[in-house]
Protein backbone atom coordinates (compact mmCIF):
# COMPACT_ATOMS: atom_id res chain seq x y z
CA UNK A 1 0.00 0.00 0.00
CA UNK A 2 1.24 3.47 -0.45
CA UNK A 3 2.79 5.70 2.16
CA UNK A 4 0.90 8.76 2.89
CA UNK A 5 4.14 11.06 3.08
CA UNK A 6 3.49 13.32 6.09
CA UNK A 7 2.87 16.90 4.60
CA UNK A 8 5.46 19.62 6.25
CA UNK A 9 5.85 23.03 6.62
CA UNK A 10 9.51 22.26 6.04
CA UNK A 11 10.60 24.21 3.02
CA UNK A 12 13.22 21.72 2.27
CA UNK A 13 11.25 19.10 2.07
CA UNK A 14 8.45 20.46 -0.18
CA UNK A 15 11.08 22.73 -2.26
CA UNK A 16 13.10 19.51 -3.08
CA UNK A 17 10.04 18.16 -4.85
CA UNK A 18 9.02 21.17 -6.72
CA UNK A 19 12.78 21.70 -8.43
CA UNK A 20 12.63 18.06 -9.53
CA UNK A 21 9.85 17.98 -10.91
CA UNK A 22 10.03 21.95 -12.06
CA UNK A 23 9.99 22.71 -15.97
CA UNK A 24 13.46 24.37 -15.11
CA UNK A 25 14.76 21.36 -13.70
CA UNK A 26 17.51 19.08 -15.43
CA UNK A 27 14.90 15.78 -15.64
CA UNK A 28 12.05 17.59 -17.18
CA UNK A 29 14.43 18.71 -20.25
CA UNK A 30 15.07 15.01 -20.40
CA UNK A 31 12.20 14.43 -20.69
CA UNK A 32 10.76 16.97 -23.27
CA UNK A 33 14.23 16.10 -25.44
CA UNK A 34 12.41 12.03 -25.01
CA UNK A 35 9.36 13.34 -26.42
CA UNK A 36 10.62 15.35 -29.24
CA UNK A 37 13.16 12.92 -30.50
CA UNK A 38 10.50 10.36 -31.15
CA UNK A 39 9.44 12.34 -34.48
CA UNK A 40 10.96 10.25 -37.25
CA UNK A 41 11.62 13.39 -39.12
CA UNK A 42 13.55 15.74 -37.60
CA UNK A 43 11.74 19.44 -37.45
CA UNK A 44 15.29 21.21 -37.65
CA UNK A 45 14.98 22.20 -41.64
CA UNK A 46 11.34 23.15 -41.20
CA UNK A 47 12.05 26.26 -38.73
CA UNK A 48 15.35 27.36 -40.90
CA UNK A 49 14.96 30.75 -41.92
CA UNK A 50 15.14 31.60 -45.85
CA UNK A 51 15.93 34.69 -47.30
CA UNK A 52 13.99 35.78 -49.81
CA UNK A 53 13.96 39.25 -51.15
CA UNK A 54 16.53 40.48 -48.53
CA UNK A 55 13.78 39.37 -46.10
CA UNK A 56 14.36 36.55 -43.46
CA UNK A 57 10.88 34.56 -43.73
CA UNK A 58 9.99 31.65 -41.36
CA UNK A 59 8.70 28.11 -43.04
CA UNK A 60 5.27 26.91 -42.66
CA UNK A 61 4.28 24.65 -38.90
CA UNK A 62 6.32 22.17 -37.90
CA UNK A 63 4.51 18.53 -38.31
CA UNK A 64 4.53 18.98 -34.73
CA UNK A 65 2.89 21.95 -34.07
CA UNK A 66 0.13 20.92 -36.74
CA UNK A 67 -0.18 17.85 -34.93
CA UNK A 68 -0.67 19.78 -31.63
CA UNK A 69 -3.59 22.38 -33.31
CA UNK A 70 -5.43 19.72 -34.27
CA UNK A 71 -5.32 17.89 -31.06
CA UNK A 72 -5.94 21.32 -29.05
CA UNK A 73 -8.76 21.63 -31.19
CA UNK A 74 -10.44 18.88 -30.45
CA UNK A 75 -9.82 19.50 -26.90
CA UNK A 76 -11.73 22.77 -26.97
CA UNK A 77 -14.35 21.22 -28.99
CA UNK A 78 -15.11 18.52 -26.06
CA UNK A 79 -14.61 21.15 -23.91
CA UNK A 80 -11.62 19.85 -21.84
CA UNK A 81 -10.89 22.50 -18.97
CA UNK A 82 -8.06 23.10 -17.32
CA UNK A 83 -7.89 23.38 -13.34
CA UNK A 84 -5.50 24.53 -10.81
CA UNK A 85 -3.86 22.10 -7.72
CA UNK A 86 -6.35 23.51 -5.17
CA UNK A 87 -9.21 23.12 -7.42
CA UNK A 88 -8.14 19.62 -8.37
CA UNK A 89 -8.14 18.97 -4.67
CA UNK A 90 -11.27 20.17 -3.85
CA UNK A 91 -12.72 18.24 -6.81
CA UNK A 92 -11.25 14.62 -5.82
CA UNK A 93 -12.08 15.18 -2.19
CA UNK A 94 -15.66 16.71 -2.47
CA UNK A 95 -16.66 15.09 -5.96
CA UNK A 96 -14.90 11.59 -6.41
CA UNK A 97 -12.60 12.98 -9.51
CA UNK A 98 -9.25 10.74 -10.24
CA UNK A 99 -6.04 12.07 -10.53
CA UNK A 100 -4.40 10.36 -13.35
CA UNK A 101 -1.18 10.52 -13.50
CA UNK A 102 0.75 9.84 -17.19
CA UNK A 103 4.26 10.50 -15.69
CA UNK A 104 6.92 7.52 -16.53
CA UNK A 105 6.02 4.87 -13.42
CA UNK A 106 9.08 5.49 -11.56
CA UNK A 107 8.40 9.16 -11.42
CA UNK A 108 4.96 8.28 -10.23
CA UNK A 109 6.53 5.89 -7.39
CA UNK A 110 9.05 8.86 -5.95
CA UNK A 111 6.13 11.28 -5.67
CA UNK A 112 2.27 11.41 -6.60
CA UNK A 113 -1.16 13.19 -5.61
CA UNK A 114 -2.58 11.05 -2.57
CA UNK A 115 -5.05 8.97 -4.41
CA UNK A 116 -3.74 9.30 -7.95
CA UNK A 117 -3.70 6.21 -10.50
CA UNK A 118 -0.74 6.14 -13.04
CA UNK A 119 -0.84 5.03 -16.53
CA UNK A 120 1.73 6.55 -18.05
CA UNK A 121 1.43 8.12 -22.01
CA UNK A 122 4.88 7.41 -22.37
CA UNK A 123 7.40 4.18 -21.80
CA UNK A 124 10.76 3.20 -22.40
CA UNK A 125 11.49 2.11 -25.80
CA UNK A 126 11.39 -1.77 -25.95
CA UNK A 127 11.58 -3.20 -29.13
CA UNK A 128 14.82 -3.74 -30.75
CA UNK A 129 14.03 -3.08 -34.94
CA UNK A 130 16.72 -1.44 -36.90
CA UNK A 131 14.40 1.83 -36.11
CA UNK A 132 14.46 1.18 -32.51
CA UNK A 133 18.16 0.96 -32.35
CA UNK A 134 18.94 4.09 -34.34
CA UNK A 135 16.81 5.82 -31.71
CA UNK A 136 18.68 4.09 -29.09
CA UNK A 137 21.76 5.44 -30.04
CA UNK A 138 20.29 9.00 -31.05
CA UNK A 139 19.32 9.08 -26.96
CA UNK A 140 22.93 8.17 -25.94
CA UNK A 141 24.17 10.57 -28.20
CA UNK A 142 22.68 13.27 -26.01
CA UNK A 143 23.35 11.57 -22.81
CA UNK A 144 20.14 9.40 -22.51
CA UNK A 145 20.12 5.56 -21.88
CA UNK A 146 16.49 5.56 -21.39
CA UNK A 147 14.75 6.81 -24.25
CA UNK A 148 10.68 6.84 -24.57
CA UNK A 149 8.31 5.97 -26.74
CA UNK A 150 4.40 6.48 -26.81
CA UNK A 151 2.63 3.66 -24.59
CA UNK A 152 0.13 1.97 -27.31
CA UNK A 153 -1.53 0.45 -24.52
CA UNK A 154 -2.05 3.39 -22.69
CA UNK A 155 -6.57 3.55 -23.46
CA UNK A 156 -5.99 -0.35 -23.19
CA UNK A 157 -4.69 0.71 -19.20
CA UNK A 158 -6.75 3.17 -18.67
CA UNK A 159 -9.98 1.24 -19.87
CA UNK A 160 -8.71 -1.30 -17.01
CA UNK A 161 -9.00 0.99 -14.48
CA UNK A 162 -11.56 3.51 -15.13
CA UNK A 163 -14.91 3.65 -16.87
CA UNK A 164 -15.85 6.03 -19.50
CA UNK A 165 -17.82 8.37 -18.00
CA UNK A 166 -15.39 8.42 -14.65
CA UNK A 167 -14.79 12.02 -13.35
CA UNK A 168 -10.88 12.40 -14.74
CA UNK A 169 -8.18 14.88 -14.11
CA UNK A 170 -4.84 14.15 -16.17
CA UNK A 171 -1.73 15.45 -14.54
CA UNK A 172 2.12 15.57 -15.98
CA UNK A 173 5.30 17.44 -14.90
CA UNK A 174 4.39 20.29 -16.33
CA UNK A 175 0.72 21.17 -17.54
CA UNK A 176 1.27 22.71 -20.40
CA UNK A 177 -1.81 25.16 -21.12
CA UNK A 178 -4.19 25.49 -24.35
CA UNK A 179 -4.06 29.62 -23.53
CA UNK A 180 -2.89 31.50 -26.53
CA UNK A 181 0.34 34.05 -26.18
CA UNK A 182 2.15 36.28 -28.65
CA UNK A 183 5.04 33.72 -28.62
CA UNK A 184 2.85 30.61 -28.29
CA UNK A 185 -0.63 31.23 -30.68
CA UNK A 186 -1.58 27.54 -29.55
CA UNK A 187 -0.48 27.19 -26.65
CA UNK A 188 2.13 24.76 -24.95
CA UNK A 189 1.62 20.92 -25.65
CA UNK A 190 2.07 18.42 -22.50
CA UNK A 191 2.14 14.81 -21.77
CA UNK A 192 -1.48 15.78 -19.91
CA UNK A 193 -2.98 17.29 -23.20
CA UNK A 194 -1.25 14.37 -25.25
CA UNK A 195 -3.23 12.06 -22.76
CA UNK A 196 -6.59 13.94 -22.41
CA UNK A 197 -6.60 14.04 -26.20
CA UNK A 198 -6.83 10.47 -26.74
CA UNK A 199 -9.20 9.94 -23.60
CA UNK A 200 -12.02 12.38 -25.39
CA UNK A 201 -11.53 10.42 -28.90
CA UNK A 202 -11.78 7.14 -27.68
CA UNK A 203 -15.02 7.91 -25.67
CA UNK A 204 -14.17 9.61 -22.21
CA UNK A 205 -16.99 12.02 -21.46
CA UNK A 206 -15.18 13.72 -18.06
CA UNK A 207 -11.63 14.52 -18.55
CA UNK A 208 -10.02 17.98 -16.91
CA UNK A 209 -6.47 19.09 -17.39
CA UNK A 210 -3.97 19.89 -14.03
CA UNK A 211 -3.10 23.68 -14.61
CA UNK A 212 0.43 24.32 -13.70
CA UNK A 213 1.25 20.25 -13.33
CA UNK A 214 2.57 18.34 -10.62
CA UNK A 215 5.45 20.35 -10.00
CA UNK A 216 2.51 23.26 -9.11
CA UNK A 217 0.99 20.26 -6.70
CA UNK A 218 4.21 19.78 -4.90
CA UNK A 219 5.24 23.57 -4.63
CA UNK A 220 1.77 24.10 -3.00
CA UNK A 221 2.67 21.17 -0.49
CA UNK A 222 -0.56 19.28 -1.28
CA UNK A 223 -1.37 15.75 0.00
CA UNK A 224 1.40 13.72 -1.37
CA UNK A 225 2.01 9.68 -1.35
CA UNK A 226 5.11 7.77 -2.32
CA UNK A 227 6.00 3.90 -3.52
CA UNK A 228 9.37 3.64 -2.64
Amino acid sequence: MAAVASISTNPSSSSSLYNKFHPCSSSFFATKVAILSNTRESSSRYRSLIIQNGTATKQANTPAEVDWKIKRQLLLEKKVRSVDVKEALRLQSENKFVILDVRPEAEYKEAHPAGAINVQIYRLIKEWTAWDIARRAAFAFFGIFSGTEENPEFIQSVESKLSKDAKIIVACSAGGTMRPTQNLPEGQQSRSFIAAYLLVLNGYTNVFHLEGGLYKWFKEDLPTESEE
